[in-house]
């Protein structure tokens, strides 16, 4: 079996460009999520972690493309390490290999918790930005995604006996937000 190289891309939104990210560098196959990296809940993070095989190397531009948490960026290094898949990260010329010195797992450390308290430090300023423009009069909220009739569609087919699980996938809401209107 050929070794490979494997590229693991993520941006936040689908509005952010990729293109910036492992440019240049020879990959067999890159797997890109445009989503949070607020978890490990990520279908081409997933993918690629099924993907990769002993010997390979998981190319990522940066720890924090990888994981913005510092338990998800140790367990995945560690998960993928333990199968002989290597983990390099291009921005902080790190590379782990399961084999790793005190002072990379250090590294390792400190700058998963650097990419954490980051996320943490832009949800705050997201934060205090809404109350502000609440303040102003300039938020009124996140656009109502659910109309009278959507809601009578779904109480209606509740009322019907339909499963929850279905109606809210039918609907594209979670089945806490079914829930809630099903109750109000």
């Amino acid at each position: 079996m050929k070794v490979q190289r494997i590229g693991y891309i993520r941006v936040s939104s689908v509005l952010q460009n990729t293109a910036r990210q492992l440019d240049g560098i020879k990959l067999d196959k890159v797997f890109e999520d445009k989503v949070s990296g607020k978890d490990t809940n990520r279908p081409a993070l997933k993918e690629a972690l099924q993907y990769v095989r002993q010997g390979d190397t998981l190319v990522v531009h940066s720890m924090d493309r990888l994981a913005r948490s510092l338990d998800d960026l140790r367990q995945i290094v560690k998960e993928l390490t333990g199968r002989g898949v290597a983990v390099q990260f291009v921005k902080e010329n790190l590379t782990f290999t399961g084999e790793d010195s005190p002072m990379a797992n250090l590294m390792l450390s400190i700058m998963g918790a650097v990419a954490e308290f980051e996320r943490t430090l832009i949800k705050e300023r997201q934060k205090e930005g809404v109350q502000l423009a609440k303040a102003r009069g300039a938020y009124k909220g996140r656009k109502q995604e659910m109309t009278e009739q959507r809601i009578d569609e779904l109480r209606r087919r509740a009322e019907a006996g339909e499963p929850r699980a279905q109606i809210a996938r039918d609907m594209g809401i979670s089945r806490d937000t079914l829930y809630r209107y099903l109750n109000s």
